[in-house]
């Protein structure tokens, strides 16, 4: 079980700007080991910022973007040109502005069946890391939320997808917003060479509470306790809001860039 790392920044600007920063000192890592970065995105208003950073002058020219592969740790149903649409968000903040070659970004196919789309899915990431089940592939970064009900990726509280042990994706609900979800399995994650929650906002301070403090929370009712990489790091980069009701000396920690 890993230990959490913690990273505490001032506001959201600074969160964008180290997490842009470790975002590329791994993929240097990878680029070293194995020659390829294979990353997992997350959706949301933090990332976002994350991508226009790494898209911007300050960082595009840092990391050589045509050794990586790109692919998304959730989606929602809807076409991808959908407003809704993680592969858009990250299209129009990431991907064209650094004009990355699409058969290096591996979207879901969420405008088909939910369970057909999954295997799909499930199916390319295999082919692309060389692991036929029961392998898990496992991916050198995989970038996650937490949301205000303590869920992480599309893996929502009380949910089938919680219990899940074999498969890398399963179709699965949401409570709110678009309900019909497809996404990466706890187990999947846990296997990656690093794992970074990227957290902000004072909203998100009872859940990161429980999650990083209450032992005794259920990962049923908080799931994002379920992410604990086999043999990883497990960071979390959080703004002070998030991070409001941490015990007094975490909210002191501060690090910087590898």
């Amino acid at each position: 079980m890993s230990v959490s790392e913690l990273r505490i920044l001032e506001n959201g600007d600074e969160l964008a700007r180290e997490a842009a920063d470790f975002v590329v000192w791994a993929g240097e890592q990878a680029l070293k080991s194995a020659g390829t970065f294979r990353l997992a995105l997350s959706g949301g208003s933090t990332p976002k910022a994350l991508y226009a950073l790494l898209a911007g002058p300050g960082f595009a020219r840092r990391f050589d973007w045509s050794r990586a592969a790109i692919f998304f740790g959730d989606e929602r149903c809807v076409p991808p040109d959908h407003a809704d649409s993680n592969f858009r968000m990250a299209n129009e903040t990431l991907f064209k502005p650094l004009k990355l070659a699409g058969d290096r970004i591996f979207r879901m196919r969420s405008e088909d069946e939910p369970a057909l789309a999954a295997g799909r899915y499930e199916d390319g990431i295999r082919k692309e890391f060389g692991a036929p089940a029961p392998a898990w592939p496992r991916f050198d970064l995989i970038l996650l939320g937490l949301g205000d009900d303590g869920h992480t990726a599309s893996l929502f509280p009380g949910t089938p997808a919680l219990r899940e042990r074999q498969r890398l994706i399963v179709p699965n609900q949401a409570p709110q917003g678009t309900k019909q979800r497809l996404t990466f399995t706890a187990p999947l994650i846990n296997q990656a060479h690093a794992v970074v929650f990227l957290v902000s906002g004072r909203s998100k301070a009872p859940a990161l509470k429980a999650v990083l403090e209450d032992r005794a929370a259920d990962p049923e009712r908080y799931p994002a306790k379920l992410i604990q990489p086999d043999n990883g790091r497990l960071i979390w980069f959080l703004d002070h809001a998030a991070a409001a009701e941490l015990p007094v000396e975490q909210q002191r920690v501060i690090s910087h860039e590898e």
